[in-house]
């Protein structure tokens, strides 16, 4: 029986690369999320087994919440234990893994510019809460919003997409599914972010008893950053609902 398959297209050879070492590394680091197989790497696409089945649903935050723990101590522990958020970390070919801190600079200053944010005070009190929270063990950020994971008649979930991975802290690419599902879906209670976080945080410390250290301020304070990071995208993307950083009470939404 032949595999199904689908291919994508890329502007450059250079983002071509950059999307298969990004595949090849969650494969080897992060085997905990099931990748759909890379079957060609042409000059300007690549080619994978195609997956059917829906993007993630707001009732599947518990177990992405769990799959994203479990993938950050698996990596945490086999490569980025000595990796620190504000510098590069590197591929095995030398190729610099981005940073936490440079990229996400670089973006806010950005969202000063097209308007996002009010004025430079508010970029300086976003400037000033990243640096806050690059601290503590690293993880990985891979852009986990609905549409990057596949869920399949059988219940199995796929992760999708590798175009873009940098360092992030223990947590920051939770804070970016939940942000994401609100985006989608409307208003999340507080007792489901809760669970959401617990599931994280007991899949990670499996890993190592260091890992599990990310309480709800923390969480909240990369719920702040990314509800300006993704402001640009709002009507785009299945993104139709507004959001402020704080959930709704229980029984709201």
């Amino acid at each position: 029986m032949s595999v199904r398959q689908f291919t994508k297209h890329y502007e450059t050879p250079g983002r071509v690369a950059s999307a298969a070492r990004h595949h090849a590394w969650l494969a080897e680091h992060a085997p905990p999320l099931r990748l759909p197989a890379l079957t060609v790497v042409g000059p300007t696409s690549l080619t994978y087994e195609r997956i059917d089945g829906r993007p993630a649903r707001t009732e599947d935050l518990p177990a992405l919440a769990g799959l994203l723990g479990d993938a950050h101590g698996a990596a945490w522990t086999t490569d980025l234990r000595p990796a620190a958020l504000n510098r590069p970390h590197r591929f095995r070919d030398g190729i610099a893994f981005g940073d936490y801190i440079g990229p996400r600079q670089a973006a806010l200053r950005r969202r000063l510019e097209h308007g996002y944010l009010p004025d430079r005070a508010a970029l300086h009190a976003l400037l000033t809460l990243l640096e806050k929270t690059a601290e503590g063990p690293t993880a990985f950020y891979k852009d986990s919003n609905p549409r990057n994971f596949i869920i399949t008649e059988a219940g199995e979930i796929y992760t999708v997409d590798t175009d873009d991975l940098t360092l992030a802290p223990m947590g920051y690419d939770l804070a970016k599914l939940i942000a994401t599902l609100v985006l989608t879906y409307g208003p999340l209670p507080a007792p489901t972010i809760d669970s959401a976080l617990r599931a994280y945080n007991e899949a990670a410390v499996r890993h190592d008893p260091r890992l599990g250290i990310t309480d709800r301020e923390r969480l909240d304070d990369f719920l702040a950053l990314h509800a300006v990071l993704t402001a640009p995208y709002a009507g785009r993307n299945g993104y139709r609902y507004r959001w402020s950083p704080r959930p709704c009470p229980q029984g709201s939404a």
